[in-house]
């Protein structure tokens, strides 16, 4: 899993990025719009939850958030959004999931099709690589104490915690036991960075050389930056020498 944590970084750098641009809020607001179609009330909605707490952490205005709810529960005009996932490969046979919520879906699939050719990859059909991520939830430390952060997971029932090289700590939970994990957390005083459900590759492919990693990159970049596009999973797998020298 030690993979997962060094890519989950580059995507959190990423995350920064995308928020001094303002695409987060746009990308957050569709999840509170389509998440809010389920029930407005975010104790019976465990998704709306989830969507709440990131436009929280993203310190987007409560006032914006309530209206975003409204608008997908109904009390409000809108875009009629739809969610669909497109998949792919990048180079070196590695795989990509893409999440999508748009309002036209050949715009969408040109855009998404369009940034595979051009950054080497190719989009496969459904269910081509779909089977090699499982839906899990990450609760996200920056930094803290490993040991005791630990135990208060594993006795909450959390799957695996990851300790990166950087001394970051990622608690791994199933999809269904989520919540209840990140509230424990809290309630024990420890206070995540950031909390999210997220796909992750049951297999990675190692990545060892720069221009194949720099590739796989400008490929998630580039598909990430489209406005439809809510997430972008992979199962590459880049080594800390490749990222230093890509640094470099």
């Amino acid at each position: 899993m030690a993979g997962h944590s060094k890519w989950a970084n580059i995507k959190h750098r990423k995350a920064a990025q995308d928020a001094k641009r303002g695409k987060v809020f746009t990308k957050i607001i569709r999840e509170l719009t389509v998440a809010a179609k389920s029930g407005p009330n975010p104790e019976d909605n465990p998704r709306l939850r989830t969507a709440i707490d990131k436009a929280l952490g993203a310190n987007m205005k409560r006032d914006t958030i309530d209206k975003a709810v409204a608008r997908g529960a109904g009390a409000g005009e809108g875009d009629n959004y739809e969610e669909c996932t497109y998949e792919g490969y990048g180079v070196a046979g590695v795989a990509i999931l893409v999440q999508c919520m748009t309002d036209n879906r050949n715009r969408t699939v040109a855009d998404i099709r369009h940034a595979f050719t051009k950054r080497g990859g190719n989009l496969g059909t459904d269910g081509s690589v779909a089977y090699l991520f499982n839906r899990t939830g990450i609760v996200h430390f920056a930094q803290g104490d490993e040991d005791a952060i630990m135990a208060e997971a594993i006795d909450a029932g959390a799957e695996d915690v990851v300790v990166g090289s950087d001394g970051s700590i990622e608690v791994l939970t199933a999809f269904e036991s989520f919540h209840a994990i990140k509230d424990a957390l809290v309630a024990a005083g420890f206070i995540p960075d950031s909390a999210e459900l997220s796909m992750l590759p049951s297999i990675q492919v190692p990545i060892a050389d720069v221009d194949s990693a720099e590739k796989v990159i400008a490929l998630v970049d580039m598909l990430e930056d489209l406005d439809d596009v809510q997430n972008v999973y992979t199962n590459a797998d880049i080594d800390e020498q490749t990222l230093a020298a890509m640094a470099g």
